[in-house]
């Protein structure tokens, strides 16, 4: 099974090597069939601490690092996983 990437803006970059990451998407209600927003955090493993908030920035499944995090920031040269 291929390993999901996702596509958001950093939220916040306090922790050490870590990024919380917000990712929204839009979704058509159920009963009423408006297109709504909704989005959800992850917190993402960011080994050089390069990334601030406000950037925009994919990420990829990864095997659990710690207890929040399990995906990692894709740079643009690291696509080819």
């Amino acid at each position: 099974m291929p390993k999901r990437i996702l596509t958001g803006t950093v939220v916040s970059s306090n922790t050490n090597k870590t990024i919380v990451v917000r990712v929204t998407r839009r979704v058509q209600h159920k009963l009423y069939k408006k297109i709504i927003s909704q989005s959800k955090k992850y917190h993402a493993h960011d080994e050089k601490n390069s990334f601030k908030v406000g950037d925009i920035v994919k990420i990829i499944e990864s095997k659990p690092i710690s207890k929040l995090k399990s995906w990692i920031v894709l740079n643009d040269n690291e696509e080819n996983l």
